[in-house]
């Protein structure tokens, strides 16, 4: 079931090649992302602190997280995003598509 907000999150895409898609997500507060399923695992890092509410179809959860914070998900788990702060927060989420070439895709410093 997916949250009844009218105002929709921002996707920012900022590279999609065949190992990775990085997308930044800004949203306004009560804003959504609509309800998904990724196709990929990935992990999302909080640019500003806030709470996520996240509503998996059964369950809806308040997460609080601090800006610079990371947390992980596998694929496939169906879901929906809302901005349960007061004010606008913004992640970075980066879907892993192919774990095993992550590494020989970029060269050391």
């Amino acid at each position: 079931m997916a949250f009844q907000s009218t105002t929709l999150a921002v996707p920012n895409l900022q590279r999609d090649d065949d190992v990775l898609r990085i997308t930044r997500w800004d949203f306004a507060p009560d804003a959504v992302t609509g309800w998904h399923e990724h196709e990929y695992p990935y992990f999302i890092t909080m640019m500003v602190a806030g709470t996520l509410r996240i509503d998996d179809g059964q369950t809806q959860k308040d997460v609080q997280l601090f800006a610079g914070e990371a947390y992980v998900r596998e694929a496939g788990v169906k879901h929906d995003v809302q901005n349960a702060s007061p004010h606008a927060i913004s992640f970075v989420e980066i879907e892993i598509k192919r774990p095993a070439q992550l590494f020989g895709k970029f060269a050391a410093p």
